[in-house]
């Protein structure tokens, strides 16, 4: 296919921006004075006034450091639990800011977090006294009807992706929450409302332009670099810089039935194992998320997540097992927007929330797994625990595991603890108590997904997320990385010893 060029800030996806962006354009002062930074090693050094003044002057962007008007707004991540400084934050306006900001990185052997969406709940998008590479600026998105393709930079939002496909009546897999960046969730893997019917995000791309470790842009293909290619789709940030991805679109109207079905918590047993015995059968087109949580006032209840997307004459009668499942305190499914549905989320999943989360991929939602759940939500001293259960199967089963960098097609399903707060205060209370739990919930587990907790997974255990294809992720992380200039990631060392 031909390369397009697309309009790098699409008035919507300006309005919609998540994170201060008028003042990314206010005048920045030539650096005078050396900057003291940190490499990946970990080692201090300092960079020369100079040369940092010829890698500010030659962005189209800016360069923030510490000292400039801002600097704070643009350190800012989803996640509210880091609070990183870095020594310098380059802004892209495009990939030729990109390709000069690795280069700069790579000839002074930097460390780099790259901030796509900034949504990283790890915090690996930003990192103390390195160099943050920001793409948030990088966000529009152009949609080609008659090809059923849209092409995406890389800092977009998820929500701006659905607010520019939907009016052409096209739609791709997306996440869950609007503001989550597309990149990081596309890298890693990419769940959402409609993965059972169409696949994972990562397996909806036809190219992504990526700079590599090299400070070469290239693109990656079926037919230009399909080694590269086949890594990004699962292999996360490990091996460049994505520009923009371009995806395949479904033809797709918008109209859903969806919303939540509330049961109160003593129901909450029964009603979790009729629905992993209604679920084993259900249709591509519909997808369930149970969710055990705290509510507000200290009550604990199941909630389930609904969205049918397809065979809506159907409805009524697909759904109404799942609704005799218990006695609903809440029953608010019914017709409604795709976008209401994937924006309802947004605010309990708040931008600077402090978030602590572990997870795991589960073969079945059992009886032992069951009552483990209850037991930890029923007893959580914390105000804001929650353990959801995103479902995969159907089409995301369909791909081999090995025709894509993501290997884990065969669960049914995610099991997710968090722990979230508004306060510093609160966060060793949440960190210890979630920390406390998930070993009650890992040995359910088998393998984890590459986007969540990543900061505090063993090397030794990166494998993990890889699976079955982690050899031959090492061998392209050699070819295109050798020294591990991407490392705040699920790092696969280059310098790592094979499992063979």
């Amino acid at each position: 296919m031909k390369r397009r060029a697309f309009c790098a800030s699409a008035a919507a996806a300006i309005g919609a921006a998540a994170f201060p962006f008028g003042r990314a354009f206010a005048a920045v002062s030539a650096v005078t004075a050396d900057v003291t930074a940190v490499t990946g090693a970990g080692k201090k050094i300092l960079l020369r006034a100079a040369d940092v003044e010829d890698f500010r002057a030659g962005l189209r962007g800016q360069l923030l450091l510490p000292d400039a008007a801002g600097y704070d707004d643009a350190r800012k991540i989803f996640n509210g639990m880091f609070d990183r400084r870095p020594a310098m934050i380059a802004r892209c306006l495009g990939a030729a800011d990109v390709v000069r900001a690795v280069r700069f990185a790579g000839t002074h052997e930097l460390l780099v977090a790259v901030r796509g969406g900034g949504h990283s709940l790890s915090g690996q998008s930003v990192c103390d006294d390195g160099l943050m590479i920001d793409l948030s600026l990088m966000r529009g998105v152009r949609v080609e009807p008659g090809e059923r393709l849209a092409r995406a930079g890389g800092g977009a939002l998820l929500g701006d992706l659905d607010r520019e496909t939907l009016p052409f009546g096209l739609v791709t897999t997306t996440g869950t929450v609007s503001h989550t960046g597309a990149g990081g969730l596309t890298l890693g893997g990419g769940f959402g409302r409609l993965a059972r019917r169409y696949g994972l995000t990562c397996d909806q791309l036809t190219s992504v332009d990526i700079v590599t470790a090299d400070g070469q842009l290239r693109q990656a293909s079926l037919t230009e670099n399909p080694d590269l290619f086949w890594a990004l789709r699962g292999g996360g940030g490990n091996f460049g810089i994505a520009t923009s991805f371009e995806y395949r679109l479904h033809p797709f109207d918008g109209r859903a039935v969806g919303g939540h079905l509330v049961y109160p918590f003593e129901q909450a047993g029964p009603a979790l194992r009729g629905y992993a015995e209604l679920f084993d059968r259900a249709p591509d087109g519909l997808w369930i998320e149970p969710i055990l949580a705290t509510m507000p006032g200290g009550a604990r209840a199941l909630i389930l997540d609904v969205c049918m997307s397809d065979g809506l004459e159907s409805a009524d009668a697909v759904l109404a097992p799942y609704r005799r499942l218990g006695k609903p305190l809440k029953d608010s499914v019914g017709p409604v927007h795709y976008v209401q549905l994937q924006t309802q989320d947004d605010e309990r999943a708040r931008i600077g929330g402090r978030y602590y989360t572990k997870s795991g991929f589960v073969g079945q939602i059992g009886g032992d797994l069951v009552d483990t759940m209850l037991e930890i939500i029923g007893s959580a001293p914390v105000p804001r625990a929650r353990i959801a259960v995103p479902p995969k199967g159907a089409a995301v089963n369909r791909v081999a595991p090995d025709a894509t960098a993501f290997w884990h097609r065969g669960p049914l399903c995610s099991v997710i603890l968090q722990a979230s707060g508004d306060a510093a205060a609160e966060d060793a209370g949440n960190v210890g108590w979630a920390r406390s739990q998930w070993p009650k919930l890992e040995k359910f587990t088998s393998g984890f997904y590459a986007n969540t907790n990543l900061s505090e997974i063993p090397t030794a255990r990166i494998g993990e997320a890889y699976g079955g294809n982690y050899e031959r992720l090492l061998a392209l992380k050699r070819k295109y990385d050798p020294t591990n200039l991407f490392r705040l990631n699920a790092n696969i060392d280059p310098k790592g010893a094979t499992t063979a």
